[in-house]
């Protein structure tokens, strides 16, 4: 099977979880503008790259895609996980992986920019931090919750928050209390009892080293 086979199928599984049909297309479309040879991974020069003489009603597309579809991304990340999970070897044990993750940012208006730490960076700079938790094994990891930081700034802002869209109940949480958070809803789910590997930023958290 050749690797647009194997791409093919992978969005046709991937699919099943939108809740739409009518969402297919812009998956597809999102996924071939990520995995593209391009400088800026936003919304117009993917639109720009995968549909060149219709860029003008592809970015809307893409927009709408990403900016108002409703769909879930916990659907999303479990079929992922359907995908790739069965494919790991787990013969030598497994790890939980807390991490975040900056996204550098020019401007201040998207949702959670703030003057915060940014690894991409290696300093402090205007970004978005996502935390995320990862099933690891020797040889592969797999990413299982992904959760926007909203810092204080935005969280106690009610005018940005409308402005931008930030849903009410989303209220302030720091890191370690959102990765907790991710991992409690794991085992609620039912999945297996690993070590759990964190930076230093996460281990000083005696509330997240010792739960109730």
């Amino acid at each position: 099977m050749d690797e647009l086979q194997e791409f093919d199928r992978y969005m046709a599984h991937l699919s099943e979880g939108l809740g739409h049909a009518d969402r297919h297309a812009g998956l597809r479309g999102y996924c071939t503008g990520l995995m593209s040879p391009l400088s800026r991974k936003s919304v117009e020069p993917m639109a720009a790259h995968v549909e060149p003489l219709k860029v003008r009603s592809r970015h809307q597309s893409l927009h709408h895609f990403v900016a108002d579809a409703n769909w879930s991304d916990d659907q999303m990340l479990l079929r992922v996980c359907q995908w790739v999970v069965p494919l790991m070897d787990f013969k030598d044990g497994g790890w939980w992986i807390i991490d975040d993750t900056g996204f550098p940012k020019q401007g201040r208006h998207s949702v959670g920019v703030a003057r915060q730490y940014c690894g991409m960076l290696g300093k402090q700079d205007n970004c978005q931090v996502a935390v995320s938790v990862s099933l690891a094994c020797e040889a592969a990891s797999v990413p299982v919750a992904w959760q926007l930081y909203l810092p204080r700034e935005w969280a106690d802002d009610p005018a940005r928050r409308d402005k931008a869209g930030v849903p009410e109940a989303l209220q302030f949480a720091t890191k370690p209390q959102i990765a907790l958070q991710q991992i409690e809803h794991l085992m609620g789910q039912g999945a297996p009892r690993h070590c759990v590997l964190a930076d230093a930023g996460y281990g000083v958290d005696t509330a997240f080293r010792a739960p109730e």
